[in-house]
């Protein structure tokens, strides 16, 4: 579904990512993980259409979107639950999942935000509230939902279980998988190699901006020199 051939992209003058290959088939969960600093944030965000790609091709469904505004990939069927969450804080739950939605007809509002729900059934009991006051994992499943609210072929999941409790953790990776039951694409960025390698089908691995490593995740588990080297397992 998604192929990144030869991808560089930064800011200005500075080169985030060298030389990024990476294909994420349809229907899978792919995991790009790397330490702090390594490019995993601006790949995402450059897909996007958020970062400016410098070289490379992005091809999604077969046609090259890297020339395409943000807006039109989201159109094309492209989401992203980025770092930091970037909620509307001063919103409440439910509008924010309506702003994920503004790109469809209004009459289809109230189905994609039960399945959103049923995804996340405690944004159910908060729809009122604002973001603001959601802890960090429910403002995690918030802006999960945001983006599905876009009914994307792929969803981009940047740094999942950042600074929330392991039950929040589970619920989000329960989520993951129903989505992936349920055909959607996912790209999920992670600092919890453990983790990701556990649900992901694919891994690249990234250092400095530039891939020292892709394949199958069962393949990355039974790397020994991988995993000591880049995944922080032992």
């Amino acid at each position: 579904m998604l192929r990144l051939e030869g991808l560089c992209c930064g800011y200005g003058l500075f080169r985030a990512v060298s030389d990024l290959g990476l294909e994420v088939p349809g229907g899978s969960i792919t995991g790009l993980i790397g330490a702090n600093g390594s490019g995993k944030s601006s790949t995402l965000m450059c897909i996007a259409g958020h970062v400016a790609l410098q070289s490379g091709r992005i091809v999604f469904d077969e046609q090259d979107i890297g020339k395409l505004p943000a807006t039109e990939r989201v159109r094309r069927g492209i989401a992203i639950s980025p770092e930091g969450r970037r909620l509307f804080k001063d919103l409440s739950v439910e509008d924010n999942l309506r702003v994920g939605g503004l790109i469809h007809e209004a009459s289809g509002f109230k189905n994609d935000r039960d399945y959103v729900l049923s995804l996340f059934p405690r944004l159910g009991e908060r729809l009122r509230s604002l973001a603001a006051t959601l802890s960090g994992g429910e403002q995690q499943m918030l802006a999960i939902g945001r983006a599905l609210m876009a009914r994307p072929k792929l969803i981009m999941i940047d740094e999942l279980s950042l600074g929330l409790m392991p039950r929040m953790v589970d619920l989000c990776y329960d989520a993951l998988l129903r989505l992936k039951r349920d055909g959607l694409t996912i790209l999920l960025v992670e600092q919890n190699t453990d983790r990701v390698l556990s649900v992901a089908d694919r891994v690249c691995v990234l250092e400095s901006g530039r891939t020292v490593w892709s394949g199958n995740a069962a393949d990355a588990r039974n790397d020994p020199s991988l995993s000591a080297a880049y995944l922080g397992l032992h």
